[in-house]
């Protein structure tokens, strides 16, 4: 018999991508909560591994190298991403508020955000300056600072073992480039003090070695565009200022309810705040049973305390496991170049082979998130119906418009149906949408719906709108009203109304700033979300159809392509995350604009199901015409050629292929077949405008470009 999948009961929610969470994710997709539906939020795709910073920072590592795929782990683990930085949390109501999205409702929630070291209070810092924490920002300047070639001049303030580290990082990295430095270390008390008298001697003389200037018991005044100003008059010439001194809390933090230790969310033993459906971990939590000092080594050895004690929340059951730090751990301080201190019970010792040795240990920490273990598909049945053994069965199926029918099984269904009387639909064969005249005015309306290809009802919601809302632009009509129809998972009534809600403002949103109303809609459970739209919409002109390409038109589309493989290779766990949330980028971005900008086109469509070679060729079809593709100027979604060139294909690509089977296969072309969801405009436009219309439509933030053009001769496709 068919087992279902567990209804969904109950929403954790996890705020901040930090070590804790991250591993707390890792275990989650080992052994999953059934019934519990999982989300974290983060402000990007990726979370910072703060431990490596300074071997960046030094150029020991790449930028990739510090990151936590987020996107990536929460496939493993069964969670949808939220990209956005939490800006309060309501205990009462029990909403996550994220800026730009409704609130997300929670029945247990986690805290795991890190520290900044911001220092608003401070003249100038916000400015002039650019905070060591949180690291993603910090990062890219760096980066962009160090490839100059002036001689360089920089300060850190804060003269512990984080803003110690950074400076003599920053110190290698400008030396190994040949550029003169001037690098300055403040602090207003003495610096290092969190060491012993050994280990903090050590990395005095390593500072010095490296030429660094190093200002102890003296408070900062100031932070101009080019020097930091000093209490005692004295001003110190930095035009790349960080801090590093100490850890500060998130402001929203102070206004969430909770009880507070110095701005840090206080916690007892079992990592649960005063509120017993929130708990929190990392530097954003006080230890109020054994308060420790802010390390991440702490934030790494909660997590599977973290891990246990949510499950007994959700399970309905207290608590059951303690989180027992450490007295002491071992200290691993980078030196700048591949040398390294450590201290462990006040003896410290240092040379290349410990940074060797810290370099394992980071590596070993980070190789837990880069290879995931793989998740075995079921075996086959022993005994199956013939044919079944030819079906894809080796991956999961995919969403958006990759789970679409083929064009000749959907062409078969519509060729059987009778010609149609009535004299108030205007036929137009191959078009997505019909247009209606009613009492003297023409209406098109258009249908589509969408296997989720993301857990998040919000940014699926968006993405459903914009890809419904396309066939009623690319007639170039005026969106007027949509009715909704949503399937989804198995919930309790409460998840239910939270996920309509959700879903219901999202889509709302989209369709109003497009012009349109919902207008109603209906509803049903099933194993998975789909979201789909009934549109209509009004035009006070003829219709832009297929059937009017004209050799010599220019073809333009208006988005990149790539979203089929993109989100294909996601489902395996194969994408990076900052690709995936690019192209949810694509997505959710409207064609409204472009499409008013395209108005005077020739023929014009939307690229979704049938990929930009099937809808062309439906356009060249409905003209009898040509068309030739220029394939090096087709854009593409980024990462979509690296995953094709891997061999990642939408489950939709076999069937799209077979439309043109002259074209030439191989990563770039195979694109071309590639089923896009919410993808762009495709239009032919007079020759002599072209130009002028991609640079509009680019000036407008459109991924728009000249592909090629139509010709003379039967209805075909080639390459130029």
């Amino acid at each position: 018999m068919h087992q279902p999948p567990a209804p969904l009961t109950r929403d954790l929610v996890l705020v901040g991508g930090g070590h804790t969470h991250a591993l707390v994710l890792r275990k989650w997709g080992m052994t999953p909560l059934p019934g519990a539906r999982l989300t974290v939020i983060n402000p990007g795709p990726t979370a910072p591994y703060s431990g490596m910073l300074p071997g960046f920072v030094a150029g020991h590592y790449d930028r990739d190298a510090l990151d936590i795929d987020l996107v990536k782990l929460a496939r493993f683990a069964g969670a949808r991403v939220v990209l956005g930085a939490c800006e309060g949390i309501d205990t009462q109501a029990r909403l996550v508020h994220v800026p730009g999205r409704p609130p997300i409702a929670y029945d247990a929630c986690s805290v795991n955000v890190g520290i900044t070291s911001d220092m608003p209070a401070l003249p100038g810092f916000a400015e002039h300056a650019i905070p060591a924490k949180p690291l993603g920002p910090f990062a890219a300047r760096w980066q962009a600072y160090l490839a100059g070639d002036r001689p360089a001049r920089a300060a850190v303030i804060g003269g512990g073992v984080a803003g110690a580290e950074l400076i003599m990082a920053m110190a290698h990295a400008l030396r190994a480039r040949g550029r003169t430095a001037e690098l300055s270390l403040i602090d207003s008390a003495r610096a290092l003090s969190a060491l012993g008298e050994g280990a903090a001697t050590r990395v005095r003389a390593a500072i010095d070695g490296l030429g660094i200037i190093l200002r102890e018991g003296v408070a900062v005044t100031e932070v101009t565009a080019d020097g930091v100003g000093l209490a005692d008059g004295t001003t110190i010439a930095s035009e790349f200022t960080t801090g590093a001194a100490g850890a500060r809390p998130y402001r929203w933090i102070a206004d969430s309810g909770l009880a507070l230790q110095d701005g840090f969310i206080t916690v007892d033993a079992h990592l649960r705040s005063s509120d017993p459906s929130v708990f929190a971990a990392g530097d954003c939590a006080h230890l109020s049973f054994d308060p420790r000092p802010k390390a991440g080594v702490y934030a790494v050895r909660e997590a599977p305390v973290l891990f246990d004690n949510l499950r007994a929340t959700l399970e309905g059951t207290p608590p059951r496991r303690r989180y027992r730090p450490q007295k002491d751990y071992l200290k691993l301080i980078s030196l700048g170049g591949k040398s390294a201190l450590g201290e462990r019970f006040g003896l410290p010792f240092s040379g290349p082979l410990i940074w060797r040795w810290k370099d394992r240990i980071d590596q070993k920490f980070m190789d837990r998130f880069r290879a995931l273990p793989a998740m075995q598909p079921p075996a086959p049945p022993r005994h199956r119906a013939a044919g079944l053994e030819e079906m894809p069965g080796d991956k999961p199926m995919c969403g958006g418009c990759g789970a679409k029918l083929g064009r000749g099984a959907l062409r078969a269904a519509l060729s059987a149906l009778p010609t149609g009387t009535r004299p108030d639909i205007t036929p137009l064969p191959g078009d997505d949408a019909a247009v209606l005249t009613l009492g003297g005015a023409r209406q098109v309306m258009t249908t589509d719906h969408l296997r989720a290809v993301t857990d998040d009802p919000v940014l699926m919601a968006r993405i459903a709108a914009v890809h419904a809302l396309g066939d009623i632009w690319a007639m170039g009509a005026a969106p007027q009203a949509a009715t909704a129809t949503l399937i989804l998972p198995r919930m309790t009534p409460e998840l239910q109304a939270r996920t309509m809600a959700e879903i219901m403002i999202s889509a709302g949103e989209v369709l109003r700033e497009a012009g349109a109303e919902i207008a109603g809609g209906h509803s049903s459970m099933g194993d998975e979300l789909t979201i789909g739209f009934t549109l209509t919409g009004l035009l006070d002109r003829d219709p832009i159809t297929l059937a009017g390409a004209q050799p010599g038109d220019a073809v333009i589309v208006t988005k990149p392509i790539g979203s089929g493989v993109l989100m294909a290779a996601e489902m395996l766990g194969a994408a990076r995350g900052d690709w995936v949330a690019a192209a949810y980028a694509q997505m959710t971005r409207a064609q409204g604009g472009a499409a008013r900008l395209l108005s005077d086109a020739h023929a014009m469509t939307d690229v979704t199901g049938f990929g930009l070679a099937g809808h062309l060729l439906n356009i060249c079809e409905a003209s009898g015409v040509a068309a030739q593709l220029d394939l090096d100027r087709v854009p593409l979604m980024a990462g979509a050629l690296e995953l094709s060139r891997q061999g990642h294909r939408s489950t939709l690509y076999p069937d799209n292929k077979a439309l043109a089977p002259e074209l030439p296969v191989g990563p770039r072309a195979d694109l071309l077949f590639d089923p896009q969801t919410a993808g762009g405009l495709l239009a032919t436009v007079a020759a002599e405008q072209a130009d002028d219309l991609v640079a509009k439509l680019r000036a407008a933030g459109h991924g728009a470009a000249r592909i090629g053009a139509i010709t003379q001769g039967p209805p075909r496709l080639s390459l130029g």
